[in-house]
């Protein structure tokens, strides 16, 4: 490819693994990080695994740090970066909210705005958001994070459609339950809450993530083939084998009715299953 490959949130977990692997390959790869600590961090983990690595800071969230990423020339872009937030609807504090949108959505969408144009202009290109199984299908507890990526998922088809005559392809990731901590991690934003505890609908210390997870594997090798437009397809929903589920659970909307009034399934596992409970193979 002629430009390098941008990745946003490259400091840790999918991000930084497919940076790794795509400049093992002899890949021009740019790692956005969103602090400046993960630049050195990142650095030296390349030296590490003997592979060539541009790491620059690139908070989604700053203005300045997505001018400066407009003059990249970037070939290709993997909208990566991504914060989750749990808690019920009803409890989750304003601040918190609006951090999951500016961080999911609306960082990411005007970064991509002044790529794109450079990609139209250029007439080649290829943006890549990495969204979720949460994009599709909603669990309780994770709807601030299901609603930026159900969000990422309007604006990804969106753009696909409004970037075709100008060569540019869009594609997105959708990563189900997986073992990298980020899930784990969701449910234990609630410790930086400032709001009082004793008005809260559900008690946060004693929830977790209500799946088994899987190796993160299958993320890293299917997000590289569609970096490099060796998979051509539009969404990819990761693993495979729930593909399936997903489909029902979104067909299911049409015939849903209101709830009966008892605690949902999920509900119940959340407050039952150990964190980081891994799929039994």
């Amino acid at each position: 490819m002629a430009g390098p490959v941008l990745i946003t949130g490259a400091g840790s977990g999918f991000g930084k693994e497919v940076a790794l692997r795509l400049a093992a390959a002899g890949h021009r790869v740019i790692a956005g990080v969103e602090i400046i600590a993960q630049v050195s961090a990142v650095r030296a983990e390349a030296r590490e695994r003997g592979v060539e690595l541009r790491v620059e800071k690139l908070d989604v969230t700053d203005p300045g740090d997505r001018e400066n990423a407009w003059t990249w020339d970037v070939e290709v872009l993997l909208n990566n970066a991504g914060v989750s937030e749990g808690g019920a609807t009803a409890d989750i504090p304003e601040e918190r909210l609006r951090r999951q949108f500016e961080v999911n959505v609306f960082g990411p969408v005007l970064l991509t705005q002044g790529i794109a144009r450079r990609m139209a202009a250029r007439r080649s290109g290829r943006i890549v958001f990495m969204s979720s199984v949460a994009g599709l299908t909603v669990d309780p507890f994770t709807g601030a994070y299901a609603a930026s990526k159900h969000a990422v998922e309007a604006f990804a088809d969106a753009l696909d459609q409004e970037m075709a005559e100008f060569g540019v392809t869009v594609a997105t990731i959708n990563p189900g339950p997986f073992l990298t901590g980020f899930n784990d991690t969701m449910f234990e934003t609630w410790k930086e809450w400032r709001d009082d505890p004793a008005g809260r609908l559900h008690d946060y210390a004693a929830l977790s993530f209500p799946h088994e997870q899987y190796d993160p594997e299958p993320v890293y090798e299917r997000t590289v083939r569609v970096l490099l437009g060796e998979d051509r397809r539009y969404r990819h929903l990761l693993p495979v084998e729930m593909e399936g589920q997903a489909r029902e659970q979104v067909e299911a909307q049409w015939s849903r009715e209101v709830n009966d009034g008892r605690r949902p399934a999920l509900v119940r596992k959340a407050y039952d299953i150990a964190p980081g409970t891994p799929v039994r193979e």
